[in-house]
């Protein structure tokens, strides 16, 4: 009888095992789509920011096409500049902002 109850904990125990595994499993599985979703969003993002910055940028070219060449030289050395920086502070973030979602995605709530 003993026998029989040590052998139902052992698979009880074995089928806690397994079933923490999957939940494990779970999670990383989840973990990793929501890092894909995260990435694909920041790229969409990124998309629409550069769309528009060049949308300004050729709105601004043409405005000043009427004029010398000298102006559409500083309006693209503006803009060169200011997309610099722009990648600049990105880079300059980029793991900050990557650390924060893994810390954030990462962390189960039950």
């Amino acid at each position: 009888m003993a026998s029989n109850r040590s052998q139902g904990g052992i698979q009880q125990l074995l089928a806690a095992e397994q079933e923490a595994q999957r939940i494990v499993n779970a999670a990383r599985n989840e973990k990793l789509a929501r890092l894909k979703q995260a990435k694909e969003e920041a790229e969409k993002e990124i998309a629409e920011y550069r769309a528009q910055v060049e949308f300004e940028f050729q709105k601004k070219v043409a405005e000043s096409s009427g004029d010398s060449g000298a102006n559409v030289k500083r309006l693209e050395q503006e803009t060169e500049a200011k997309i610099h920086h722009l990648k600049t502070e990105a880079a300059r973030i980029s793991n900050d902002v990557v650390n924060i979602l893994l810390k954030h995605v990462t962390a189960v709530k039950n």
